[in-house]
């Protein structure tokens, strides 16, 4: 009779703790870049949400013959407010006024500060002011 070896195929728990070691540090170093892309994905996000929204006010500014008032706000793209005569809308692909990334709404404001109307978001914070992704987004 021939012996046979019997060999155990696997890792030893060394080789298993140098790759978990080698996974955290790597989780260490990767980690925070992508979450520096995501903040700044969101504010490039918001950008495109405010050049879609002032193309529907401008559509909405020559049909209509003006912006809509602060009290009618952004929803007289989606809603004909009383008084607009020729509102054709809505004025937006979606039926609805998004939100900013960060789940808040856009702040509209007309007449506006620094142009006709002033439309933007406070970033992250929403509150006024800030560096980052607390940076406020803006239409000017």
């Amino acid at each position: 009779m021939t012996q046979q070896k019997h060999t155990a195929n696997g890792f030893t728990l060394i080789e298993l703790l140098v790759v978990l070691v080698i996974l955290g540090l790597l989780a260490g170093l990767v980690g925070p870049q992508v979450l520096r892309h995501l903040g700044g994905a969101k504010s490039d996000t918001a950008q495109l949400q405010i050049s879609e929204l002032g193309a529907g006010l401008d559509l909405y500014h020559l049909e209509v013959g003006r912006y809509p008032s602060s009290s009618e706000g952004l929803q007289a793209l989606v809603e004909n407010p009383p008084g607009a005569e020729n509102w054709h809308g809505p004025y937006l692909k979606k039926r609805t006024i998004p939100n900013d990334p960060w789940g808040n709404e856009y702040q509209y404001r007309y007449p506006g500060d620094n142009g006709p109307y002033d439309l933007f978001s406070y970033g992250a914070d929403n509150t006024e002011g800030g560096d980052g992704d607390n940076k406020d987004i803006v239409s000017w």
